[in-house]
């Protein structure tokens, strides 16, 4: 009996064990470290991968967006920075003091290099932004693919890099001098130093720079990232210090370095900031450029951003609500303060884009046999909208300054005046000086916005109220006359009479696009002098 309790009990036994050192080469440090360094090796290249991959991506993004958008893509950048440098007009906002230089700056940098190197060719100064806004695009794209790789499992993040690469809207906005394009990725860079749940790269400092970075450049950041600098300071343990070390010091600075740019620029004491709010929140200057209903964002805006991940969207929202609630929270609060704002449009909720992919990468991870198919038929439809909308859709405006480039190698002489180019159409149509580089005589309709005088009628609105009359009373001389005229092809009937009489003719005609709406055309037609009338008119002067 007494051998059996002896056999039976463990607690002696364990005492008593010896373990046989193992030899094996699995277990040995040598082969740990080995299994380390091959680890690294791994991450290493896979990372080299997804970086050539993304700017190559990007660069072949850049080539193939050849559209215009909206004015500011021009006129709240690349025109002012070539202004900066070579001394060429203003945009109205720079005049208003309600955009801000510091934006503008980053490319005037760029043209001022490429001037003091002699190098300031047109194409350049056209396209070496748009290549730099593509690399910093794909920074952005390579910092976002990481950041949810650390936040979940590989497989999801694969499938949310898929699909932010291919939403349509992020390839057509992403590479433009857009200021709503640089803040979507200064605010992607920030969010992969932002505290998220799960994330190990967490550096209060970093993305609150950038934070305040993306708020110099466009204001409205602020918007975006008010819900995620609350979510901070409830998480955060010593929140005196998170205010008193970060908050306050990083946004001081900031308000501080971009008001002194635009003081120097503005030449006068400025602060665009407060002005930019006065004039678009308390003055509703905004509502002069448009104003849509309460519920468009909810309607039609957040629809159109997305596109065909719409689904994947709302499908990833039941599965990683808790995960990812601060996300989602912020796309919302976004949604609802931009539902406030009369005026609307879908680059404004650009910035939020990212925050919604992380959603449908993990909708499609979750479908197993059937993500293939659904992920071939999200790319499919992404394409056909971001090839369209980057080589077809509005490429008129483009086209039409390359053409008028070819001016600026007519030599004035007696039988051949300068050229003098006068855009009838909605003002900031087309970019300016910017494409053309060269001190072509042009004019546009103007349409400064309305800072509080009576009874304020722009120019742009003169004009389309009786554009016939207002031609004859501002052109009443031959000798007064432009020798180009460029228009919209809605506009050639109803002033017809006026190019007749004048012997205007048709030289050019540019497809725009296949959706005409109100003052824009389907077609951009250039209308020319005949040498004999503009020798007439120059007699007329003698």
């Amino acid at each position: 009996m007494e051998n059996i309790r002896a056999r039976l009990s463990l607690r002696n036994k364990v005492d008593d064990v010896k373990l046989r050192k193992r030899k094996s080469q699995l277990y040995s440090k040598e082969n740990e470290c080995r299994l380390n360094n091959g680890g690294t090796l791994f991450y290493f290249r896979h990372g080299a991968r997804v970086v050539v991959f993304s700017v190559a991506f990007r660069l072949i993004n850049c080539l193939l967006v050849q559209t215009s958008f909206v004015p500011d893509e021009y006129w709240q950048s690349l025109e002012v920075s070539h202004r900066m440098v070579f001394k060429y007009p203003f945009g109205e906002e720079q005049i208003a003091g309600i955009r801000g230089f510091s934006y503008p700056l980053f490319f005037a940098l760029i043209y001022k290099t490429l001037y003091l190197i002699n190098y300031d060719s047109v194409h350049l100064l056209i396209w070496l932004p748009r290549i730099i806004q593509a690399l910093l695009a794909a920074f952005a794209d390579v910092k976002f693919f990481f950041l949810i790789q650390m936040l979940e499992s590989r497989d999801v993040a694969k499938w949310t890099f898929l699909c932010h690469l291919c939403s349509w809207f992020t390839w057509y906005c992403s590479t433009r001098t857009l200021t709503n394009s640089m803040e979507a990725t200064i605010t992607c860079l920030a969010l992969s130093y932002f505290p998220l749940p799960g994330s190990k790269t967490h550096s209060s400092k970093k993305y609150l720079t950038l934070v305040a970075l993306a708020v110099v450049v466009r204001p409205t950041a602020l918007i975006v990232w008010f819900p995620l600098l609350m979510y901070h300071f409830w998480q955060e343990d010593d929140k005196l210090r998170l205010v008193t070390h970060n908050y306050i010091p990083i946004g001081t600075l900031a308000v501080a370095i971009s008001t002194v740019i635009d003081c120097v620029f503005y030449e006068k004491w400025t602060m665009v900031q407060f002005n930019f709010l006065k004039f678009n929140i308390f003055h509703g200057v905004a509502d002069f450029y448009g104003s849509h209903p309460w519920h468009w964002y909810f309607t039609q805006g957040f629809a159109v951003v997305i596109g065909p991940h719409l689904p994947f969207f709302l499908h990833g929202c039941t599965l990683a609500f808790k995960r990812h609630k601060i996300l989602l929270a912020a796309v919302i609060w976004t949604l609802v303060v931009y539902s406030l704002l009369p005026h609307k449009e879908f680059r404004f909720i650009y910035p939020v884009l990212p925050f919604c992919m992380v959603f449908c990468g993990t909708s499609l991870a979750s479908l197993k046999a059937w993500r293939r198919a659904a992920a071939l038929a999200l790319l499919v439809t992404n394409l056909f909208a971001a090839l369209y909308t980057g080589l077809i859709h509005q490429r008129g405006t483009l086209d039409v300054m390359s053409h008028l480039r070819m001016l600026c190698d007519v030599n004035s002489t007696s039988t051949h005046p300068q050229p003098d180019v006068f855009f009838l159409m909605p003002c900031h149509s087309t970019p300016y000086y910017s494409h053309v580089h060269c001190p072509l005589k042009m004019r546009f309709l103007e349409c400064p916005p309305d800072l509080g005088g009576e009874g304020y009628v722009d120019e742009a609105h003169s004009f389309y109220d009786n554009p016939l009359h207002w031609l004859r009373t501002s052109f009443p001389y031959k000798s007064s006359l432009p020798t180009h005229l460029v228009l919209f092809d809605i506009l050639e009937k109803e002033i017809s009479v006026f190019l007749q009489g004048n012997n205007f003719v048709r030289t050019a005609e540019m497809f725009h696009t296949h959706f005409p709406e109100g003052r824009v055309g389907g077609s951009i037609f250039i209308y020319k002098r005949t040498q004999e009338e503009i020798n007439i008119g120059t007699l007329s002067i003698i």
